[in-house]
């Protein structure tokens, strides 16, 4: 089932489908670095060294993100339902601003919802968590694929 999902994202729409949601989480990820501290600071602070690991980890993530939209696209056109890993993409983007986040905003967030704990010091400008998100967006792609090769598909009688 999984060549049959890739030979689909040859399709026009396919491809137009994952460009625009590839541009909405690269916006996502670079608005969240932004919130952080932005790229200036991160320069004068960490070095050119972070911030371009931190844009080439931004484009790694939109485009896994937009390619497992595609592939849950792709299954629910088969099968009529979509695939329990494609939620990864949405919780690592849930992740992420919960942990890039200023920490003011993220404390105010978590007080209103009765936390009153939050991350005091994100190390190298959030990296470490943007590297656990990353973990997340490809445990959630094996898991899709994994689920694409062993769909269940209802009989109809």
């Amino acid at each position: 089932m999984f060549t049959i999902i890739m030979s689909m994202q040859k399709e026009r729409r396919y491809i137009i489908q994952g460009i625009i949601v590839f541009l909405i989480f690269i916006g996502l990820y670079t608005l969240l670095d932004q919130l952080n501290i932005g790229y200036s600071e991160m320069i004068n602070q960490y070095g050119v060294l972070l911030v371009a690991s931190n844009i080439i980890l931004n484009v790694i993530m939109a485009f896994i993100s937009a390619f497992m939209w595609n592939i849950s696209t792709a299954l629910v056109k088969l099968t009529g339902k979509e695939g329990k890993g494609s939620f990864m993409s949405g919780f690592a983007v849930v992740f992420g601003m919960l942990t890039y986040g200023c920490t003011p905003c993220v404390i105010a967030f978590f007080s209103t919802v009765g936390i009153t704990f939050a991350v005091a010091v994100l190390p190298l400008a959030g990296l470490p968590y943007k590297l656990l998100a990353l973990l997340l967006l490809v445990l959630g792609f094996f898991w899709l694929k994994y689920e694409t090769n062993h769909v269940k598909c209802k009989i109809k009688n």
